[in-house]
């Protein structure tokens, strides 16, 4: 028998797993069969490579040798697939621009600015609400650059495997009924709000728990929070069933304003995504970055609330 990748992913997910039982269970296989699959690497390798007993499972010294091996061949393996799905999705060139976004304020500014800068190259763009996905398909070259958000100081998803830069720092605004008793208020405090319902765009990061601890250090819980689209929540703060949170860039809406809340208690980082060794790195990373950082600062202007906000306020606004 020649030793295989999937022999070295047993080898590994026993010693891991410090047990058969475990082993056999995380690999989708039955007991039995994974000691038979353990008999024949062993035999293929010239040695027992685990002392078994009612304890569970350890390595010999044979093992740990295997061990060490594959816990270098096993990343190397997978880094390589990671390489050649990329190089099999890469154009070579920058000859189109292909974009993933969470449902923010700049995705569509960046396209504008592509088009208008690259008019022969076609631009498409993907959106979801998970920042996890969009970064997987970085990864893999299904994407060139992501554009997305992180709440507060929250590590951006892959940090280990893509370059991000923060495009703008943004406080996060309350959304109210132009009609709203507290409409007519420069700035709220969050205890004002406390007999409210809420609602805001879901995702995968930490904004939900941080905006509950928020409350939490105000005094209350929020009645209830909607978690939906984003026109969906223009709609309900418009007929007064609920009040949004909203990233202070969220440009003017008929029957709407947005107030800040005191004390910035929620901040939103806007954020530019790429592979390092991709196409897109060499022929573009710069000035999609600095096309970017216009769409973040025409934004800000639309929201001449804002903009008179942020003059006060340094620690916010474009990242240099």
């Amino acid at each position: 028998m020649e030793l295989e990748l999937r022999h070295l992913r047993t080898v590994r997910a026993i010693a891991d797993t410090g047990s058969l039982t475990k082993a056999a269970a995380a690999l989708g296989l039955a007991q039995p069969a994974l000691s038979a699959q353990l008999r024949r690497i062993e035999k293929a390798l010239g040695g027992v490579l685990f002392e078994r007993d009612h304890t569970g499972a350890r390595p010999t010294p044979l093992g740990e040798l295997v061990l060490e091996r594959a816990r270098v061949v096993l990343p190397a393996v997978s880094e390589l697939q990671a390489e050649a799905v990329r190089f099999a999705n890469a154009t070579g060139a920058m000859d189109r621009f292909r974009l993933g976004g969470t449902h923010g304020p700049l995705l569509g500014g960046l396209v504008d600015r592509l088009a208008t800068a690259h008019p022969s190259a076609p631009v498409s763009t993907y959106a979801s609400w998970s920042v996890a996905e969009i970064a997987s398909l970085v990864i893999d070259g299904r994407l060139d650059f992501a554009l997305i958000g992180a709440c507060g100081e929250s590590p951006p998803p892959m940090a280990d495997r893509l370059v991000w830069q923060v495009v703008g720092v943004d406080p996060v605004f309350v959304m109210l009924p132009e009609n709203h008793p507290l409409a007519g208020e420069p700035e709220l405090g969050l205890a004002a709000l406390s007999g409210e319902c809420w609602a805001d765009v879901p995702g995968d990061g930490c904004f939900a728990d941080c905006f509950a601890a928020a409350c939490a250090r105000a005094g209350f819980t929020p009645v209830s929070v909607y978690e939906t689209d984003t026109s969906s929540v223009v709609h309900l703060v418009q007929v007064g069933r609920a009040i949004g949170l909203c990233r202070a860039t969220f440009p003017p809406t008929p029957g709407l304003v947005t107030r800040p809340i005191t004390g910035s208690p929620l901040s939103w980082r806007h954020l530019l995504g790429w592979h390092p060794r991709s196409p897109a790195a060499d022929a573009a990373a710069g000035a999609v970055s600095g096309l970017t950082r216009s769409a973040y600062a025409e934004a800000v202007s639309r929201s001449p609330d804002y903009a008179a906000w942020l003059a006060a306020h340094p620690a916010f606004g474009t990242v240099a």
